[in-house]
């Protein structure tokens, strides 16, 4: 189990309660005796009543309150009914709170009962440096498809080296086949994963296993099939638009109860999921150019809230900006979350192992691009970047190097293809190691995509299951009309048909092919050597050195803490290398050569142990790379 917290036992009350009593949360809330407290946001009304479809039917008037709410508490409702909320008498809408929608979007909501038998009491969350994320996709990481059938792979991630579950986005979306970024009910858990009981079910096992769960949130917008939260109340503004339609409300008139809404969805899935760790989606599209942002009530409230669970909790960005803001502490004018996704680091790695250009891509292709990455974790810091033709993000070399997340492949970079086309399907046998290698012995959290251990063939496609055809035919023009920025031939696969999801599930082959077998291994291997050699499991951008020799296509990178130091030696060519580098003096000894007899590899070149008077010559494998650790001498 994970280690306690000491001396974090003060309560201050959550900032996103504005002045409102705690006790009264949104949705329908179970109380003893069979009766429900029902509370709903709707200024835009002048009548709500809660339309109880089952067991038996009738209609109960809320009691109109300050500011736009609408609470009430019913007798003989208990766990298991349904209901509506009927609006001024005409419309009937599910709630937007709802805790279940076992009919999907369109249908009524259902009071879930809270309690479960927890057994994790003895769980307190993770250091942000012992994360090892591993993300994947419910629908499509089992044929099962549900969190259930995760729960017999956890016991093979926890061996691999993996600390942490990311589950994408779980909230209920359209249909049963969507990547999650459609959710439309974002305190729902989707009813064809298994709902509430099998989500806690996940958790609760991850927890016993000393995994921690991520759960990726999307706080910049809601899908578009089964999105009612207009008819409530102005959750939405015209003044913004995000690349999936209208912008949430944040910093325009009523956003405070728009902010209460999803900051409560944060601290909803912390202390009734047991949730570690949430992965904010695309925060550059959450428009709010208010004085005190949402993201800084929202980091305050989750922080105030794992003080009063004496867990630790993180917040996790995904952001385009190349803006340090997010990650730097509140006072010193940031948003105060713990750490942020790294494209640049993914781009430059991927366009060293693919040499694809198009795109964005255009903008990397060079080992210094990734040697910068590895500095400072932007490669782009305010220099001119040719595709976006402008200058672009901001310095970010001060920012600890914790607070950076990175990766080869994710469920973005895979599924954003137009073909869905995995590492292992695009580069040689060879660079799946050296991609791992990049990513797991960088100083930075390292984030594993589902199935990239074993180099799963199987494509991660983009794939819906929306019931209004138009709406279909409108995500079929938009996925043709993305792809044309990248000159890509082609039409992209259906992903309103079945076939696109069911060609994206995972094999989980490792066993039966040799090649998997090894690649697993080996991310094992750097795995553990990450945890226990110290300057690999000291994440600092100070304590390292790093230099990229283009001509050769090699990136070099030494890293200590104390008396205690390693080198990497990369081999980004698709030729051998020799190159020579400045290794201190004293004797090497190999830890990890990705071209050793064991990797099945064509055998290593350069001796072990290693002698340096202060610098020497290596021979490195096209596409491959050495891992060396300093002897202390007797």
């Amino acid at each position: 189990m994970s280690r306690p917290l000491e001396g974090i036992h003060v309560y201050r009350e959550d900032p996103v309660m504005k002045g409102l009593p705690e006790d009264l949360p949104l949705g329908a809330n179970g109380l003893e005796s069979g009766r429900c407290r029902f509370r709903v946001w709707a200024p835009r009304r002048r009548r709500v009543e809660v339309h109880i479809v089952s067991p038996a039917e009738r209609f109960v008037p809320l009691r109109a309150g300050e500011r736009g709410y609408y609470e009430g508490t019913i007798e003989g409702v208990r766990p298991g009914a349904q209901y509506f909320y009927r609006l001024d008498g005409q419309v009937e809408r599910p709630d937007p709170a709802s805790r279940f929608q076992p009919r999907g979007v369109h249908g009524p909501s259902m009071v879930v009962d809270s309690d479960f038998p927890w057994a994790d009491r003895c769980w307190f969350g993770l250091p942000l440096e012992e994360y090892v994320l591993y993300e994947l996709h419910v629908g499509t990481f089992t044929v099962r498809g549900d969190f259930e059938a995760v729960i017999p792979h956890l016991d093979g991630l926890k061996e691999l080296g993996v600390t942490a579950l990311e589950l994408m986005p779980v909230a209920q979306f359209p249909g049963s086949r969507n990547w999650g970024y459609d959710g439309v009910y974002p305190f729902s858990v989707q009813n064809s994963y298994g709902g509430p009981e099998g989500m806690k079910k996940l958790v609760n096992a991850c927890h016993q296993k000393g995994l921690a769960v991520v759960l990726d949130v999307v706080y910049n917008h809601l899908g578009p099939e089964g999105n009612y939260l207009r008819d409530f109340g102005p959750y939405f503004t015209d003044r913004y638009r995000t690349p999936w339609g209208e912008a949430v409300n944040f910093d325009g008139p009523h956003s405070d109860e728009v902010r209460r809404f999803f900051v409560e969805n944060a601290l909803f899935w912390i202390t009734d999921f047991h949730v570690d760790a949430l992965r904010l989606d695309a925060i550059h599209a959450i428009l709010d150019f208010s004085a005190e942002p949402f993201l800084q009530d929202l980091a305050l409230a989750v922080k105030e809230r794992a003080e009063r669970l004496n867990r630790r909790v993180q917040l996790f960005a995904e952001s385009d900006l190349n803006d340090t803001r997010p990650v730097r502490p509140q006072e010193s004018g940031g948003f105060g979350l713990d750490a942020q996704w790294s494209d640049d680091f993914h781009h430059a790695l991927h366009t060293l192992l693919t040499g694809e250009q198009a795109g964005y891509y255009g903008d990397f292709g060079k080992v210094q691009d990734l040697a910068k990455a590895w500095q400072s974790g932007y490669v782009y810091d305010g220099k001119y970047s040719s595709h976006r033709r402008r200058r672009h993000g901001t310095p970010s070399r001060q920012i600890p190097a914790r607070r950076f997340i990175v990766f080869s492949q994710n469920h973005d970079q895979v599924g954003n293809r137009m073909l869905g086309e995995r590492l292992s399907v695009l580069v040689p046998w060879e660079a799946l190691k050296l991609a791992a290698g990049a990513v797991v012995l960088s100083p930075f959290i390292p984030l594993l995509f589902m199935g990239e251990e074993y180099g799963e063939t199987a494509p991660f496609q983009y794939f819906i299951s929306h019931s209004d055809p138009e709406l279909a035919e409108a995500v079929r023009r938009g996925r043709r009309e993305e792809f044309s920025a990248f000159q890509v031939q082609g039409e992209p696969p259906d992903p309103q048909s079945e076939e696109t999801f069911r060609r994206c599930l995972l094999g989980h082959d490792h066993h039966g092919r040799e090649e998997g077998r090894i690649l697993r291994e080996f991310y094992r291997e750097a795995l553990r050597l990450r945890r226990q050699l110290s300057p690999l499991a000291h994440l600092s951008k100070e304590h390292q050195e790093v230099l990229s020799l283009e001509k050769e296509g090699v990136l070099w990178a030494r890293r200590w803490k104390e008396e205690e130091q390693v080198f990497l030696a990369f081999n980004f060519s698709p030729v051998r290398a020799t190159v020579a580098l400045p290794v201190p003096e004293g004797t090497w000894r190999k830890d990890l050569d990705s071209e050793g007899e064991e990797w099945k590899g064509k055998g290593g070149l350069i001796p072990d142990p290693l002698h340096s008077q202060g610098r020497v010559s290596l021979a490195l494998h096209p596409r491959s790379f050495v891992l060396f650790s300093r002897v202390e001498e007797e």
